[in-house]
């Protein structure tokens, strides 16, 4: 079971936030964070995005994926309505970055990010977003307007205790270098694109 750990002050370039880390013990070295602007109003409703961590798009701006692009957009209008991101540490859909870097070589090879992932002996998609449920429960976050175009992170908010009040697409202008991930996501995964 996650706990927060600790809270500190983060000013960024799209805001002032605070950044809370949540993990099972404090000596965690990869804890599941949550940025929360300093105005937000917990008990109207809230703008959130849900974002697994990649390292190679929110960091380094791969072409190959559209998350660095999401989480930029995202974190514009999270500023904008004062709401909160929960970045969650489940690189490459939940197998680790080495994985990911395995299936890279496979899709480049022709599988499409799913079947890579299968390849390896993985679940298409092994994510779990209630971890993001227990952290909003612990910051008394009651309604949300999530900021997401992934049926799964519906289907947990929905079945959850938290309000979902809407859904705000964040839709990205596909890339050549990212055609066929876009599609596959909403082929296999019923993206809402």
């Amino acid at each position: 079971m996650i706990a927060r750990q600790i809270k500190a002050n983060l000013p960024t370039k799209w805001g002032h936030f605070n950044i809370y880390a949540f993990s099972e013990s404090h000596e965690e070295p990869s804890p599941d964070l949550a940025l929360v602007h300093v105005d937000i109003d917990k008990n109207s409703i809230v703008a959130v995005r849900i974002h697994s961590e990649c390292i190679t798009g929110d960091l380094f701006g791969s072409k190959r994926c559209d998350c660095g692009d999401q989480l930029d957009m995202s974190m514009k209008l999270i500023s904008e309505q004062k709401g909160m991101l929960i970045y969650l540490r489940q690189e490459g859909r939940g197998i680790g970055l080495i994985n990911k870097l395995e299936a890279y070589n496979l899709q480049d090879n022709g599988l499409d990010t799913f079947e890579a992932n299968v390849h390896l002996g993985f679940e298409p998609d092994d994510r779990d977003f209630n971890t993001a449920v227990d952290i909003m429960n612990d910051l008394g976050i009651k309604k949300i307007d999530l900021i997401t175009n992934n049926p799964e992170k519906i289907a947990a908010i929905e079945s959850s205790s938290i309000i979902l009040n809407s859904r705000i697409p964040i839709i990205i202008p596909t890339k050549k270098e990212n055609e066929r991930y876009m599609k596959a996501k909403q082929t296999h995964m019923g993206h809402l694109l």
